[in-house]
């Protein structure tokens, strides 16, 4: 059944059925929906690696976006949950 909030509701499910958060599947499904897929395909891949980043900028990132938990993260934690955020 479609949700309002969801624009593309195929590729939200298809986003979740390979494991993907609910946030991210949503974030992606709506974007692609207004922007049109291959749009949203190329517009990714331009960040910096989160390997290059402090703990403490990896901290405030994730205080950024609601990670919980992340005080008591390590490094690699950190980066794991904000790449699949």
């Amino acid at each position: 059944m479609p949700r309002a909030q969801i624009k593309d509701e195929k590729t939200y499910q298809e986003l979740r059925k390979k494991g993907e958060s609910k946030e991210k599947s949503a974030r992606i499904a709506n974007a692609s929906a207004s922007q049109g897929k291959k749009q949203v395909g190329r517009k990714g891949g331009k960040g910096g690696s989160y390997d290059d980043w402090s703990k403490q900028d990896l901290v405030k990132r994730a205080r950024e976006i609601g990670i919980s938990g992340r005080s008591t993260m390590t490094k690699p934690q950190l980066i794991k949950a904000l790449r699949n955020h």
